[in-house]
């Protein structure tokens, strides 16, 4: 494939960039500008694409891109935020559950309290908390939330994993619930979306945006990811990246497997993909293993580690995800082991607004 260009620094970057792009529902390792020869992957061809790119980068561009960046994804967070609000204008949303639940109430005044509604009447309702009974006017409710009993550890409330779905850029097994989706924003550069179609089927996508290259040189994606079975504390799913590239040149992307085992605040995962392009797959596969370990109730360990067909070493990330029920960032270290390594190793940052 050609990639000599007036612009070869940037395109060194959107391949190499893009070759690291696992999305949430699918993984493109190999796929930059110039993963194909004579028809086949070559896996070696985008790291050291990967490298170059990040050594060569035009600085002054960079720091360009990262503004628009983030001032793009400043502007959908806050966008989405504003959406979040809930108020309790349905009276059926006071209602008595059991012992297996706590409800979260949080008045208009802003005080959070846990305990479950004993009893709802025309104009107030009677709470029961540690401490006792009190009674609430049901004009001062402004959000009931219930949730697992499980889920209130030490006073506090450990809302569920909100990115149980991804690792940094290789998807998990496990899939969003129906409606539900979400904004990722990886490197700044390449925005995207999933979006649950059903328990078990879910699409995504999303386009590159590298200052200086018109819309018709941008890389656009596609993730679509189905889950085959799931149990309490093991899942599995298929999914593919198809991705388009500039100039009419010839489609990529990879299928894939994945395997996640555990629960959601400590799980292992295992990924075996093929690369295809032009309609023929790479004769090997690529195998991703990876973890996902909550440590605290707002930050997790994570890693996600890439053993790739004629790359002498497997590229190793590690380093720490900061989130809440809806806002994530990640914060890692992607390098090779070896004589290739980078020292401290290339960063890798994504932000993630779950809706």
């Amino acid at each position: 494939m050609r990639v000599a260009r007036d612009a070869q620094s940037r395109y060194n970057v959107v391949g190499g960039l893009y070759v690291m792009l696992l999305t949430p529902q699918g993984f493109s390792l190999g796929v930059s500008m110039v993963p194909v020869q004579y028809g086949k992957f070559s896996w070696g061809a985008a790291w050291n694409s990967l490298k170059q790119g990040f050594l060569t980068m035009n600085r002054k561009k960079a720091r360009s891109s990262v503004k628009i960046g983030f001032a793009v994804t400043l502007a959908v967070f806050g966008w989405g935020s504003a959406c979040s609000a809930a108020s309790v204008d349905d009276p059926k949303a006071l209602r008595i559950v059991d012992s297996s639940r706590v409800q979260i109430l949080t008045t208009i005044e802003g005080s959070t309290l846990f305990g479950r509604i004993v009893e709802v009447g025309t104009s107030d309702i009677r709470f029961q908390t540690d401490l006792g009974v009190i009674t609430i006017p049901i004009d001062k409710i402004g959000e009931i939330k219930e949730v697992p009993s499980s889920s209130i550890r030490g006073g506090q409330y450990w809302f569920s994993n909100p990115n149980r779905t991804r690792l940094y850029l290789a998807p998990t097994a496990r899939m969003l619930n129906r409606g539900e989706g979400y904004f990722v924003d990886c490197y700044l550069f390449f925005p995207g979306f999933a979006w649950a179609i059903t328990d078990n089927i879910s699409f995504g996508g999303g386009v590159s945006l590298f200052p200086g290259l018109d819309l018709d040189e941008q890389l656009l994606y596609f993730t679509p990811k189905v889950g085959l079975s799931a149990g309490e504390d093991v899942s599995f799913a298929v999914g593919a990246l198809i991705v388009d590239l500039p100039e009419d040149e010839p489609t990529l992307g990879t299928v894939y497997g994945v395997m996640t085992f555990g629960p959601t605040d400590a799980s292992v995962t295992a990924v075996l993909g093929y690369g295809f392009a032009d309609g023929e797959l790479a004769d090997k596969p690529l195998v991703v293993v990876g973890a996902d370990i909550r440590l605290t109730r707002r930050t997790a360990f994570v890693t996600e580690n890439w053993i790739i067909p004629d790359v002498d070493n497997p590229l190793v990330s590690y380093g720490l995800r900061f989130f809440g029920e809806k806002l994530s960032v990640d914060l890692a270290l992607v390098n090779t082991i070896g004589e290739d390594a980078i020292f401290p190793g290339i960063p890798y940052v994504d932000f993630v607004y779950n809706f």
